[in-house]
């Protein structure tokens, strides 16, 4: 399996919007009984940490979790359905039973998956916990069978260090072609999912 990213990106892109046109069902399952405890690819964890699948009951702490990197514009907004989506395939670290880093990786396909929401909470950095989190996902899309992990990221060095490379090592940044902006797309899917949740169901 290849590993590679884009360096250095817009913040409002538009390529998960087309990379979920390929979403297959391979991002539906559960990590139950898919993934090994000790994976080969993965380091040691810190003493008084812990890396662990993510579920369902995480989403107000992931949520929690991402609100201030995406404030900063350092991490993309997400709908509170994207984020539950992304749980399935996601890691928690926790220290002292709180969580304090989360990533996850999106499977688009046999082809592609890509690291998401890479996170580390303030005071727990320079722990080793973002590359952790980082081998745990790319680890989860070997055991499904995908053959390259993308990530997008501004530190080339940080990636580099965990086996990342460029897939095209003449051509190395990805360029996107905005087309709408991102808070008008999602300000329709906050409507979208808000007019959902108050339509009352339909009885046959």
């Amino acid at each position: 399996m290849n590993v590679y990213f884009a360096s250095s990106p817009p913040f409002d892109r538009l390529s998960e919007c087309l990379f979920r046109l390929a979403t297959d069902s391979l991002n539906q399952a559960s990590l139950k009984g898919s993934y090994l405890e000790k994976p080969s690819l993965i380091g040691k964890t810190p003493d008084g940490y812990r890396i662990r699948p993510a579920h369902e009951d995480d989403l107000p702490a992931v949520t929690q979790l991402l609100k201030p990197l995406v404030e900063q514009r350092l991490l993309l907004r997400r709908t509170a359905s994207e984020t539950a989506a992304l749980l399935k395939t996601g890691f928690s670290a926790d220290f002292e039973d709180q969580m304090v880093g989360f990533a996850s990786v999106e499977i688009y396909s046999k082809k592609l998956a890509e690291i998401q929401c890479l996170a580390v909470r303030e005071g727990h950095r320079r722990h080793g916990l973002g590359g952790l989190l980082v081998m745990h996902c790319v680890e989860l899309a070997r055991q499904r069978g995908v053959m390259e992990v993308m990530a997008i990221s501004s530190s080339d060095t940080f990636l580099e260090n965990l086996g990342f490379n460029y897939a095209l090592p003449e051509q190395k940044r990805a360029l996107f072609y905005q087309l709408r902006s991102r808070a008008e797309i999602y300000d329709e899917i906050d409507a979208a999912e808000r007019q959902a949740q108050n339509t009352p169901p339909e009885f046959s």
